[in-house]
């Protein structure tokens, strides 16, 4: 081949060369990491996924996009970070402890639960259950969520000083329970199979309790709980077409307290300082030591639930080894 010809072809290869170095993305841009097994203290510099049927376990990791846990996968984050959203598919589980996710936290129908204890969230989401055979769950515990909770489906706890920054709004779950916690705007607990329980809270928005199967218990000395103390609510409170029993106890309400359709007669204790009066049906109120033993039974099922979830999750990112971060 001629000499001028060869440096042609060269010149032209360097061309097409820089051209795609100009052009080629970043070696992780638009990429997806895998993670079976455990993780440390590094940066996932896109978004992480963990297959069906996997577990992951991170202990310290930053997760720079979003994070996807799919059927009957499981991901247990302890002091970690997430830039974007986590989404978790039926019957996937998520367990995330002294973490901070930037964005929103999603649990498909029929998915296992979500857990998260001194963690930081957006907006947290439980779809109803449809035709999935799984009821799912939410605890969390001291834990901030930057944002609303929609849950359409399960077990619904939020306790130790948790703060909801706007919204809680339930519709079908198996019970709503709120201990030791703050509502920044309004409570809605519809149609509960189990009812609902409100102790040592406070709401500053309006609260809403309509056709819960189960009782409804707002303070302490109810049919329900034996918790310590009852609420702050800082506008008006309902609770109507109730089964099961409504207890009001120990409450501050800066608004009216209208009850309606309840059976048997909703129980309003003497002690309660309730600045717009009261609306509605009441009587004296009393006490059940068997329903409380009830419902006692119910929180320790569903605590039970998902310590073996994370027990067998953990476990089974341990045997898998180091992931491929």
């Amino acid at each position: 081949m001629p000499r001028r010809t060869v440096a042609k072809l060269a010149t032209v290869s360097a061309v097409i060369t820089a051209s795609v170095l100009a052009v080629a993305p970043s070696a992780h841009a638009d990429l997806v990491t895998h993670c079976i097994g455990t993780g440390g203290a590094v940066t996932v510099p896109n978004d992480l996924y963990v297959p069906a049927g996997e577990s992951c376990a991170l202990t310290g990791t930053t997760i720079t996009g979003n994070v996807t846990v799919a059927a009957g996968g499981n991901l247990v984050v302890t002091g970690g970070t997430v830039s974007g959203e986590v989404r978790v598919a039926a019957d996937g589980y998520l367990d995330a402890t002294d973490t901070t996710i930037a964005g929103q936290v999603v649990l498909a129908a029929g998915g296992y639960g979500a857990f998260l204890r001194d963690a930081q969230t957006g907006n947290v989401t439980v779809r109803p259950k449809g035709a999935a055979t799984i009821d799912s769950f939410l605890f969390v515990e001291q834990s901030t969520i930057v944002g609303t909770v929609n849950a359409g489906a399960g077990e619904v706890r939020l306790d130790r000083g948790t703060q909801v920054e706007r919204n809680l709004s339930t519709t079908g779950t198996y019970y709503t329970d709120v201990h030791d916690s703050f509502v920044d705007g309004t409570l809605s607990v519809l149609n509960s199979a189990t009812g609902s329980v409100v102790c040592g809270s406070a709401v500053r928005g309006l609260a809403t309790f309509a056709g819960n199967l189960g009782a409804v218990q707002l303070g302490p000395n109810g049919t329900l709980d034996s918790c310590a103390s009852g609420g702050y609510w800082g506008r008006d409170v309902s609770v109507t077409n109730t089964t099961g029993g409504v207890t009001v106890d120990d409450n501050i309400i800066d608004g009216r307290l209208t009850l309606t359709s309840n059976n048997p007669v909703a129980q309003v204790a003497d002690n309660n300082r309730i600045r717009g009066g009261v609306t509605g049906d009441q009587a004296a109120a009393g006490t059940s030591r068997m329903a409380r033993a009830a419902v006692a039974d119910r929180e320790d099922a569903g605590e039970q639930r998902a310590e073996a979830r994370r027990a067998s999750a953990t476990q089974e990112a341990v045997a898998a080894g180091a992931a491929r971060l």
